[in-house]
């Protein structure tokens, strides 16, 4: 087998829907003739942890090592997971570190992967290194040991480093230093994936020098051996009440203060409407929303789980009628895709999205089977829910593109991202 040296600080047992995309890829490679050795974190703390997803790859022949820094995760590990603060705090604490650590507050962690690395590869052959972004400052660290040891780097865009949607520029000095070394890891780099086609074309505007067909998308996707295994064998059953269900959670722009609006505005006017509704959220569910939930007198209507296991959540995916998911406006909000609107796909049911023009609302449209409008249109969400009331009582939702939502399963997408690899070993022939 080839050998590839991945390095993703965002892997299990961490939680939250990062270390989805990467797991999956480590999971589905050695089908096609890649052996991998993960490079990640050490123990963190962190406000989710997900020990049932190690166990995909508990059965898989290949290393895991994980290593520490001194970022603030590691420095929380004796708390372990740790619960996730005011938004208005997460935020202030976000921007104090993205003021003083550039490119992020990983750099420790990312100096730490290299000197693991160069150890390893300075007595074993790898063909070639994957780095998962961000962190961003681990691209960094992959260019390194690439200069080092003449390894190709493949590089996984998850979202834009420059200009991204959590971006915070004290200075434009501030944003200039990002800039200049994403321009040099990327001069560097011999192939660039990414999970989109907005994120590809912001790279091509901002770096002329990439070429078209070296940046290939792979966008997120779903796992159909966890439906396989874990969705529930009753989803169809008739019920007189519509599950709408959330997955995930509300920060910065995301908010579920305006779907709360329209669905009280819906109970005034039609209270029958809103009465035949469950709203269910899977995900961390911070005190101020239960506040709002409170504050309007929603209680009756709104169900929270809290933080569930991956294996759990598919479950209650498969419970529910209808998805919804948000996105706010804000900058470069248009080039991201939400890890869990695939995920969405894979259950075949219809969707509510409340989003901005680009990525994620296109995704919707070529799903088919979807319901969209703004994030902010009051107004219209309230209209979106008599329809989906109308459609439900009617047998009439509507059904996904099937041959949309195949091209979204996670073995596909491995195999694409093997035939990149394929392609680093021709080129170096």
């Amino acid at each position: 087998m080839f050998k590839v040296l991945i390095i993703a600080y965002y892997f299990p047992p961490m939680g939250l829907s990062g270390v989805q995309r990467t797991l999956k890829f480590v999971k589905y490679l050695p089908e096609f003739n890649w052996e991998p050795t993960v490079i990640t974190a050490g123990q963190t703390g962190y406000f989710a942890h997900d020990k049932s997803l190690m166990n995909e790859i508990a059965d898989k022949n290949f290393r895991i090592i994980r290593t520490d820094g001194n970022e603030p995760n590691a420095k929380l590990k004796k708390f372990g997971t740790i619960q996730l603060p005011a938004e208005w705090l997460r935020k202030l604490l976000s921007n104090i570190s993205k003021t003083f650590y550039i490119p992020d507050n990983k750099k420790s962690w990312s100096k730490k992967v290299f000197d693991v690395a160069k150890n390893m590869l300075s007595s074993e052959k790898f063909d070639v290194i994957f780095v998962s972004i961000p962190p961003f400052s681990s691209f960094m660290t992959a260019i390194e040991l690439k200069k080092k040891f003449e390894i190709p780097v493949i590089v996984d865009y998850r979202d834009l480093w420059v200009n991204n949607q959590f971006s915070f520029y004290l200075t434009p000095f501030h944003k200039s230093l990002h800039k200049k070394m994403e321009y040099e890891a990327l001069r560097y780099s011999d192939r660039v994936i990414v999970v989109n086609r907005r994120i590809k074309e912001e790279l091509i505007k901002n770096y002329r020098f990439l070429k078209f067909d070296e940046i290939t998308i792979i966008p997120h996707g779903y796992d159909q051996d966890d439906f396989n295994k874990f969705l529930p064998q009753d989803v169809n059953l008739k019920r007189n009440k519509i599950k709408l269900l959330y997955s995930g959670i509300f920060y910065e722009n995301i908010t579920p203060k305006y779907f709360f609006a329209a669905f009280n505005l819906l109970r005034a006017e039609f209270p029958q409407i809103a009465n035949f509704y469950e709203l269910h959220f899977v995900g961390h569910f911070r005190k101020e929303n239960l506040k709002l939930v409170k504050k309007l007198k929603l209680e009756s209507f709104v169900h929270v789980h809290g933080y569930m296991e991956h294996s759990e959540v598919i479950k209650k995916l498969g419970e529910a009628d209808i998805l919804w998911l948000m996105l706010g406006k804000g900058k470069s909000m248009d080039t991201v895709t939400a890890g869990k609107l695939f995920e969405y796909f894979g259950t075949r049911k219809p969707i509510i999205g409340f989003l901005p023009e680009g990525a994620s609302q296109n995704a919707c449209r070529e799903y088919e089977a979807s319901f969209i409008c703004e994030p902010d249109d009051i107004k219209s969400i309230k209209n979106i829910l008599i329809s989906v009331y109308n459609a439900f009582i009617n047998n009439s939702l509507p059904k996904p593109n099937e041959e949309f939502v195949l091209r979204h399963e996670r073995e596909l997408l491995t195999k694409t991202l093997a035939q990149q690899f394929q392609f680093e070993l021709k080129d170096i022939g």
